[in-house]
């Protein structure tokens, strides 16, 4: 008995249960970390393709792998996952009713695997079957198919049927959530009961034993080769979970603070913090001299006061005259016949009309 007590505490009482907010915020947490990664990906591989594009094509499959790393590490030492030990939670077999192990115990085999496989695989294929889905629907508008063909029947189903079936599996998620609000379910989402295993709040007991855990992995001095390089595997893999857990919370401080700076609700104000003042009217376009030099039809040019030739406007001021007419004033003056704008014949732009 004094040896199951070791690795026992008492059977957990009501607050152990984590409230429904703690359970959803420790599944949404590894959905913030995800994009910040991805963005960040983006930038490297924008400003150097050669160097950095293999890492977003590829991104869905290291991140996958270091998902599985950083996973397998908490489940192993922890008895949770990266997120649910974030908010000091941990898994206990179902059917440990009157006792649960310490979160240094780990989990059975069956059900850490388990756990494993849905934390990473699951999310992993999800993503694959949304970017297959936005493909194939880019396709089908996009491209053309021979009406008899099979292939293309097949996935104008698969997008039919693709609706309904991701909101079944919202609402069961959903449905699971109002269940162990109401008290009627252990379970806050379904991936859990498929592993066979619930979340329980650490204990004062569990505390202890991680934190005597840690120090004994931290103040012990390996010998062999093996053992070492095993030991610092598992140092890289605690600083990096450690980094992830101390960081976490100002990348999502960022992360919230982006997504309302770019806003649709923030946009107007944005625009009216960055905007530019409107320019001025041309300080050189008196009433007198428009009334003179501006025609009353708008087919007429300024100069030749005939109908316009080679239509070109002056990207300094938006006048249209003829070429010939604009490009000899303006090589012979460096200004706009109108305004009195400095300019110069590159900033002669042809326009081309219908008509012409």
């Amino acid at each position: 008995m004094a040896e199951v007590g070791a690795h026992l505490t008492a059977a957990p009482a009501a607050g152990d249960r984590p409230s429904v907010f703690e359970a959803v915020a420790q599944d949404s947490l590894m959905a913030a970390v995800k994009p910040a990664l991805q963005h960040l990906v983006k930038v490297l591989a924008e400003s150097n393709p050669g160097r950095y594009g293999f890492l977003w094509h590829w991104f869905d499959e290291i991140y996958i792998l270091l998902d599985l790393l950083l996973q397998q590490h908490y489940l192993a030492s922890c008895s949770a996952s990266f997120s649910e030990n974030f908010y000091s939670l941990k898994r206990i077999p179902m059917g440990e009713g009157r006792q649960q192990p310490l979160a240094t115990a780990g989990l059975p085999k069956r059900q850490h695997w388990k756990s494993l496989l849905l934390l990473v695989l699951v999310p992993y294929l999800k993503g694959k079957l949304e970017k297959l889905v936005s493909s194939l629907r880019e396709e089908d508008e996009y491209s053309i198919h021979p009406p008899s063909s099979s292939w293309k029947r097949f996935y104008r189903a698969f997008l039919a049927a693709y609706p309904y079936v991701n909101m079944t599996w919202e609402g069961w998620f959903l449905i699971q959530q109002l269940c162990y609000i109401l008290g009627k379910a252990e379970h806050h989402s379904p991936m859990l009961k498929l592993a066979g295993v619930r979340l329980v709040r650490l204990t004062a007991e569990d505390i202890q034993a991680l934190e005597k855990k840690w120090a004994e992995t931290t103040s012990c001095q390996t010998h062999s080769f093996t053992s070492r390089v095993q030991s610092a595997l598992r140092k890289a893999l605690g600083g990096i979970a450690f980094s992830l857990s101390t960081g976490l919370s100002v990348s999502v401080f960022f992360l919230q603070f982006l997504d309302w700076w770019y806003s649709s609700e923030n946009q107007e104000t944005i625009k009216s913090l960055t905007a530019l003042p409107t320019p001025p009217p041309p300080v050189h376009l008196e009433h007198e001299l428009s009334s003179a030099l501006l025609p009353s039809l708008k087919t007429v040019c300024p100069l030749c006061r005939k109908v316009r030739v080679n239509a070109t406007a002056l990207a300094t001021s938006g006048f249209v005259f003829c070429y010939r007419c604009v490009y000899s004033y303006v090589k012979a003056h460096q200004r706009c016949p109108v305004t009195g704008y400095a300019t110069e014949l590159q900033h002669l732009v042809k326009l081309y009309s219908p008509e012409s």
